[in-house]
């Protein structure tokens, strides 16, 4: 049962973490033209990943953050297999969508689900270290250069796998075509990541007030005893 608001909200902001990644990846197959360069429609929730990360490591550490990046890992694979087994499944001929336009949008999932898991778990570890070890270089302050600099290098290897193993390697893409989508799709998280600063200040204030001074001192000094690297 969840009898404490500690409890509460880590749920809560565990279900928000989990539905923006299974989204992401439900919507990769859409490439999007935002005016200067296409992106990958998955990109869009990612920012709620991002901010969710670096908020959960302020005030639960790395070891929730990442017990929750494999709970995660585990649903995302859960809900590709429901997608499969609805891509096999006959199609009635009432359908609103015809077999061969469920099968073109839902289809390649495999391999994008391998790469975006693949992408989703290395990221997320490196993100966690990352995050710790600028913890661990200024203490408190900075927390801009934590959370910024952390994501800023996690999503550089995110970008590319995820592109590799999902679209090059099935043929699906050159690997021209994925190392331009890498690049406009890493530059519009950075941009992203860089624009997030204020918010993360803004939600971590929230956090504080929500749980009181008192409890979130006592979860943020938790956290750092239990995540700071030796």
């Amino acid at each position: 049962m969840l009898n404490t608001r500690k409890e509460i909200v880590f749920v809560v902001l565990a279900g928000i973490f989990i539905t923006s990644a299974i989204v992401a990846e439900l919507i990769s197959c859409k490439q999007v033209d935002i005016g200067l360069y296409p992106i990958i429609a998955g990109i869009v929730p990612w920012p709620v990943v991002f901010l969710l990360t670096d908020v959960m490591n302020e005030f639960y550490g790395k070891q929730a953050v990442r017990r929750l990046s494999f709970i995660t890992c585990g649903l995302i694979a859960f809900c590709f297999l429901l997608v499969y087994i609805a891509v096999i499944l006959p199609t009635d001929s009432g359908s609103y969508a015809t077999e061969q336009e469920f099968t073109k949008l839902f289809g390649g999932s495999l391999p994008i689900m391998i790469g975006s898991i693949t992408a989703f778990i290395i990221s997320q570890m490196i993100d966690v270290r990352l995050f710790w070890f600028f913890r661990k270089l200024t203490g408190e302050k900075y927390i801009w250069l934590r959370s910024t600099g952390s994501t800023v290098v996690s999503q550089f290897a995110d970008s590319f796998i995820v592109l590799f193993i999902g679209f090059y390697l099935p043929g699906n893409k050159t690997f021209d075509q994925i190392m331009f989508l890498c690049v406009t799709g890493y530059l519009t998280k950075l941009v992203i990541a860089v624009g997030l600063t204020p918010l993360i200040y803004v939600v971590r204030a929230a956090m504080r007030s929500l749980f009181g001074e008192q409890l979130a001192e006592e979860l943020a000094l938790n956290a750092a005893k239990q995540s700071l690297p030796e």
